[in-house]
């Protein structure tokens, strides 16, 4: 397993950034200005981009991980490795998210905690419903990590 910066024609990872950040003009917003991670295991398995917040913030913009490989630890080693890779560089690590029964444990589980709600993120900033898990999305769910 190798985890490597994707240093440039990031968009050729498109179709797994979609996947945790479903409307591309919002990828637009983050992916340039970010530094993106991709996980290799015989192929890129999952992605992720972080971007510095200010006032050592780390935000993780998008984590995504390829459907047939979900739940073999994947996403849990991208995150064990930006803190490994930022400790020491940035306070704590956040991660915004909808409501969803399938990413708030994940986070939880990584020892993420719950910080703020963004109201109203998901119908004012997207043009379609985003709906996970069976739950329609609305609010961002903001949750930090100490670094």
């Amino acid at each position: 397993m190798n985890i490597f910066e994707v240093k440039t024609e990031k968009k050729r990872c498109l179709p797994l950034l979609l996947l945790g950040d479903e409307q591309e003009d919002m990828i637009d917003r983050y992916l340039n200005r970010g530094t993106m991670y991709a996980l290799d295991d015989g192929g890129v398995k999952a992605v992720c981009v972080v971007t510095d917040e200010g006032d050592g913030a780390l935000e993780l913009k998008n984590l995504a991980v390829s459907p047939e490989c979900q739940r073999r630890g994947y996403g849990r080693r991208l995150v064990r490795f930006l803190e490994e890779t930022y400790r020491g560089r940035y306070a704590r690590l956040l991660a915004g998210t909808g409501d969803s029964p399938l990413t708030l444990p994940f986070y939880e589980a990584c020892g993420f905690v719950r910080s703020h709600v963004v109201p109203n993120f998901f119908t004012d900033h997207y043009d379609h419903p985003i709906w996970e898990g069976g739950h329609q999305l609305v609010d961002m769910i903001y949750l930090t990590k100490a670094l």
